[in-house]
């Protein structure tokens, strides 16, 4: 139990903080130069913290006074309609796989947004691996020299970290992309740099010291806590000594392209991500925060859409002209929607009972809306689909059996997705 605790924790901060100081992140292997080597899946998560409004965006109700403002347009699918203010999006609608009949009891931000990234909500017992931890270690390639799990802009969800898949599923942490139109996109990887200059030698002293510490600590507590750290620190002493981060150089992509995403921190994000994907990672998640609208929610979500609506089409498109679309998913998300009844602050509150997921790409048959939420978008009243048959589609989308196990280091087995069944109708 020691050996455990400590290992999983306190050795690594300690570690890398007085050894290697802040210049030595779990993930900070090559990430510019080994183009090619590509995962035959991946996923990319748009994820939408706050809670989107699903009466906004994907599922309007333009003839109920619950609809709000807000005007519907046509698709590229005859008979499926989405807000105005996503027209890219319409345009894409053949590519889109809209589920509009989400269903949970769980409207708390932390709870939710742990139960959609894992499909448990929080416990003592077990510190359960975020989706892309687990994704990471399905579908990722162990021996490649970058890592499978990248979060780009994210917050809070970044803390559900790996849980008891150990260090070597550890997201790699992408920040300091600018909002600024003309930034040159000089994006930062946390912890990639030392607070001060460290020259040549005392910076081989510092790795001499930690290999030591970890040759140490290995031989007294064992485990495979201790093996999974040291082969994280490698991987990190790849990137440094390589300088692989110049691959988050986005200036070196067409400035055209990256007018299309959107010149701000979630469209660029979206362009890194893809070009992520290229380079070998297998699960990559964008954050767009803002969507917690219980004040003045038109016009929050007006600005939010006309920022999601370009990287996320062009992302598609992106994706598709190079050929990467069949192998990718892309998945939509928050953590719950908006209620449909509008507060006296022209605002929407939490509502888990009735709201919209997206995904497309890989083997989802796009070109679909599933479910119903009825006329007042208060309840759905066709074909419910829970976060675990969400989260089971996502899986199966990528080729992995959901009901596939991890053990626990006490050796508890634990599904990837707990009593889930995949949408026949998007993966069938």
């Amino acid at each position: 139990m020691i050996a455990r605790e400590f290992g999983r924790r306190d050795f690594l901060r300690m570690s890398l903080a007085s050894a290697f100081g802040a210049a030595a992140c779990p993930w900070l292997p090559g990430l510019a130069a080994a183009a090619g080597k590509k995962p035959s899946k991946a996923c990319i998560v748009l994820w939408m913290s706050g809670g989107p409004s699903q009466m906004d965006t994907w599922d309007l109700k333009p003839d109920h006074k619950n609809g709000g403002p807000f005007k519907e347009i046509a698709t590229a699918v005859p008979g499926v309609r989405i807000s105005e203010h996503l027209p890219k999006l319409a345009a894409a609608g053949k590519e889109l796989g809209i589920i509009r009949s989400m269903t949970t009891k769980e409207g708390e931000h932390n709870r939710a947004t742990q139960l959609l990234h894992t499909g448990q909500l929080p416990t003592d017992a077990v510190a359960y691996p975020a989706l892309g931890s687990l994704l990471a270690k399905e579908i990722g390639d162990p021996d490649h020299d970058l890592p499978s799990y990248v979060t780009i802009s994210t917050r809070g969800q970044n803390e559900l970290g790996s849980g008891f898949l150990g260090p070597l599923y550890a997201p790699l942490a992408v920040s300091g992309i600018s909002d600024d139109p003309n930034s040159r996109a000089n994006l930062s990887i946390d912890h990639l740099k030392p607070n001060r200059p460290i020259g040549g030698s005392d910076q081989d002293a510092r790795r001499k010291l930690l290999t030591e510490m970890q040759d140490d600590f290995g031989k007294r507590y064992g485990g495979t806590a201790a093996a999974a750290h040291a082969a994280s620190y490698r991987k990190a002493q790849r990137m440094v000594d390589t300088e692989a981060h110049g691959a988050f150089r986005l200036d070196q992509e067409p400035a055209k392209l990256r007018e299309a995403y959107g010149r701000n921190r979630f469209g660029q994000g979206c362009l890194l991500a893809r070009r992520l994907l290229e380079r070998g990672v297998s699960f990559v998640e964008v954050a767009l925060d803002g969507w917690d609208t219980h004040l003045e929610n038109f016009t929050a979500v007006k600005g939010l859409s006309e920022t999601l609506d370009p990287a996320f089409a062009t992302l598609l498109s992106d994706l598709k002209t190079r050929g990467m679309l069949e192998n990718t998913l892309v998945v939509w998300m928050g953590e719950f929607g908006r209620t449909p009844l509008i507060n006296p602050q022209k605002g929407r509150d939490h509502f888990p009972a009735a709201w919209s997921t997206v995904l497309a790409g890989a083997s989802v048959k796009g070109g679909q809306a599933i479910g119903n939420t009825g006329k007042d978008g208060t309840t759905v009243t066709q074909r419910p689909v829970t976060v675990v048959d969400f989260l089971a589609t996502i899986f199966s989308a990528v080729g992995v059996d959901p009901v596939k196990e991890n053990h626990t280091w006490d050796g508890r087995p634990i599904p990837l997705v707990k009593g889930g069944t995949a949408i026949e109708e998007l993966i069938g």
